[in-house]
């Protein structure tokens, strides 16, 4: 019996032609090209436009524009450069932004200032898992001011985000949940640190500890992309707090491995998220 060529051999042979044609760039290179890499705002284009993937069981701008469309005002709390709700469509007539990192502050202004938004810089709140942490998370706002409340990926103090709804207020919420970033440990040669299966729970009991009533609350995962090395240093680069015990330095090792296995690009990994609504009664 006459065989044909081994298919592993052929695939072999293709992929070291496609490396001869299209070189991977040297990991040094990658890494030093996105420590130089700009970052403003909340402005992720750098890493190119995001691959369709994986996404929510929601749309959280489809969740916010129906109820934008029903309000005469509205808080966007974090609103990074204010990318996201410059885009929002409709807007409340009265629409104001709060922003607690410094830097982002004239970015958004500049940004929403001309689309009628006021932009204003608060002191931020704590994270919402650090129950005995310091007393911050004010708004600098009136009581009662808002229809709609609306916070990204942004910590609150849930009594401060009731004080400033109005009566039939709502207050929407997306959050990142724990586990979201476990597929980049390993890459970056890292235990996953022990955690709870969710967040939500303490999120549901703290915005009913301030008076709201719940209306609406799911788990959901969407599907990333990372195309390669370089990527990833941009990204824990800017998103620091996606992996605390990741350092450059320490992982450099772990890095150059998984550089040199071009079979494991783009890495995936699935960030999970929870979406939280709330009405004040």
């Amino acid at each position: 019996m006459v065989s044909g060529p081994d298919p592993r051999s052929a695939g072999a042979a293709a992929a070291h032609r496609l490396a001869a044609t299209h070189p991977v760039p040297a990991f040094d290179d990658l890494v030093a090209e996105a420590l130089a890499a700009s970052f403003s705002g909340w402005d992720f284009s750098w890493l190119g436009p995001a691959p369709k993937v994986g996404r929510l069981p929601w749309s959280y701008r489809r969740e916010v524009a129906r109820r934008a469309a029903l309000s005469d005002t509205m808080l966007d709390m974090g609103t990074g450069g204010g990318e996201w709700l410059s885009r929002l469509a409709p807007r409340p007539r009265r629409t104001v932004a709060t922003e607690a990192w410094p830097p982002n502050v004239p970015v958004a202004a500049g940004l929403l200032r001309p689309l009628g938004v006021a932009v204003i810089q608060d002191e931020g709140a704590p994270d919402n898992m650090a129950e005995d942490g310091p007393d911050r998370g004010r708004l600098p706002l009136r009581a009662g001011a808002f229809g709609l409340v609306a916070n990204r990926h942004e910590a609150f103090r849930a009594a401060e985000v009731a004080r400033v709804l109005a009566p039939g207020g709502t207050f929407i919420t997306q959050q990142v949940d724990f586990h979201g970033y476990d597929d980049l440990y390993q890459i970056v040669g890292l235990d996953v640190p022990e955690q709870p299966e969710s967040w939500l729970p303490l999120a549901v009991q703290q915005v009913r500890d301030a008076g709201l009533t719940v209306d609406a609350a799911v788990r959901g995962a969407e599907r990333h992309e990372l195309r390669d090395v370089g990527a990833l240093v941009y990204y824990l680069r800017v998103v620091s707090w996606a992996i605390p015990e990741y350092s450059l330095d320490a992982c450099r090792g772990a890095l150059r491995a998984a550089h040199d296995r071009p079979e494991i690009w783009p890495v995936p990994f699935h960030q999970r998220h929870f979406l939280l609504v709330a009405s004040k009664r």
